[in-house]
């Protein structure tokens, strides 16, 4: 049973947090990071053993800076030792069990306390409501079916920050007809799911769904596809990085600077292939340590995503320190012949840049080998004589934009009628089978 006394509890010193001053939220972090590691250390054997075997002790880890004498601990690691890495200071059976999506592979299986979950959903409100989200809002969330079942009974009847779920997995139309019912406020969604309702709702002009704001979130999205969702549904798009491990680790105010980091609750670095922290402006690896997960603590850990670090400051007041872009999980990175590794953001902004794109509705990139890329392609209009000479012309673009010598690499570009959600009812632009 959730307490809600206590999430507004959280919700409200949350919200204090954000505008506290950096001093302050810097002291804050690294006393939550010291009570964490000593929790660590002497609740729960995986950890204990780790420390011991490098002669850590948790007086040794007295701020962030010390983050780095620990080692990263691979998602691995924490399914193989899964029974060590619970606390032995909560019941197993009174833990809630969470599973991420699996979308590099096997799911990770974790357990949460009921005061931890509370505290998410907080962490949850805290990035909705800074862009305006109201208590009594009609709320629609495009989601995968197991997260139904989030707001419980009295949420519903209360209507209180209770989700109108609709399954990602859903026709379009299916989408469309319940939301012309419903009507939202906000509407919530996989970035992929908000980018093909928009298209449809262009296709078919319709003028009925128009919600206040739009939140964005579980995958990557470019510039050009959010601008499109904003211009199609008359609605600001607020993007928000998160992970089931972590809950919200980052996310967009209506001033979108950047994505305000949530350091209250999460410490967070960017690191370079040696494990070092990069400069800011430079891309990095996101490396996160939870500092409110007790019953199954998670330090050091990457959620395999690259990040840009930011020393920027918001103008909309609050001081959670800023990172400027997601720009995909690690193993979605592009290895070349030539020796360079580029984001699947080079491929969103080539195809973007590409002058026939007001013909394609679709794209897929999907890297079988160094040189060979296998290209999938929508077009808008079926029916049109454009797929030789899309083929062709995408060819050279795509070689010139990226900068690939002739003969280094192979697209092989098939125009298709349909390109399927993944399992987890997401629409991978780019995938790398490496």
């Amino acid at each position: 049973m959730i307490n809600y006394l206590r999430v507004v509890y959280h919700l409200h010193t949350l919200t204090r947090r954000s505008f506290w001053d950096k001093a302050r939220l810097s002291r804050f972090q690294n006393d939550r990071l010291r009570k964490i590691v000593s929790h660590a250390y002497y609740h729960v054997p995986f950890y204990h053993r780790r420390f011991r075997e490098l002669g850590i002790f948790p007086l040794d880890i007295k701020s962030t800076e010390d983050l780095k004498k620990l080692p990263i601990i691979s998602k691995d690691e924490i399914r193989q030792n899964q029974r060590q890495i619970i606390s032995n200071g909560f019941a197993r059976d009174r833990l809630k069990r969470l599973s991420t999506s699996g979308s590099t592979g096997e799911p990770l299986f974790l357990l949460i306390s009921s005061a931890e979950n509370e505290f998410r959903k907080a962490k949850h409100l805290r990035a909705n409501m800074s862009c305006g989200q109201k208590p009594f809002d009609k709320w629609v969330t495009i989601t995968a079916p197991h997260h139904f079942a989030e707001s419980n009974r009295l949420q519903r009847a209360l209507n209180l920050f209770s989700p109108d779920p609709i399954s990602v997995f859903s026709s379009t139309n299916e989408q469309i007809k319940k939301l012309e019912e419903i009507r939202p406020d906000v509407l919530d969604g996989y970035s992929s799911s908000l980018f093909l309702l928009a298209k449809e709702i262009e296709k078919t002009d319709i003028r009925t769904i128009t919600p206040r704001f739009l939140i964005g979130g579980a995958e990557l999205i470019d510039r050009y596809s959010r601008d499109y969702i904003e211009e199609t549904l008359d609605s600001p798009f607020y993007d928000q990085y998160s992970s089931v491990e972590f809950e919200r680790i980052a996310w967009q105010c209506p001033m979108k600077r950047g994505y305000h980091m949530d350091v209250d609750a999460v410490s967070i670095e960017f690191v370079d292939d040696d494990g070092e922290e990069v400069s800011f402006g430079e891309r990095g690896e996101i490396i996160c340590t939870s500092l409110f997960s007790y019953a199954m603590p998670f330090i050091r850990y990457p959620v395999g995503d690259i990040g840009v670090k930011s020393d920027e400051h918001c103008e909309c007041g609050r001081n959670l320190p800023i990172m400027k872009v997601v720009e995909g999980r690690k193993d979605s990175l592009l290895h070349l012949p030539d020796g360079r590794t580029i984001t699947p953001r080079a491929f969103t902004i080539a195809f973007n840049m590409f002058k026939l794109y007001k013909y394609i509705d679709q794209f897929r990139v999907i890297q079988k080998r160094k040189g060979f890329f296998h290209v999938l392609v929508k077009l808008k209009d079926k029916k049109s004589n454009l797929e030789n000479i899309l083929r062709k012309e995408l060819q050279v673009h795509l070689r010139e934009t990226i900068n690939l010598p002739v003969g280094s690499v192979e697209f092989e570009i098939d125009c298709v009628n349909e390109i399927p959600l993944d399992k987890n009812g997401k629409l991978m632009t780019v995938v790398s089978e490496l």
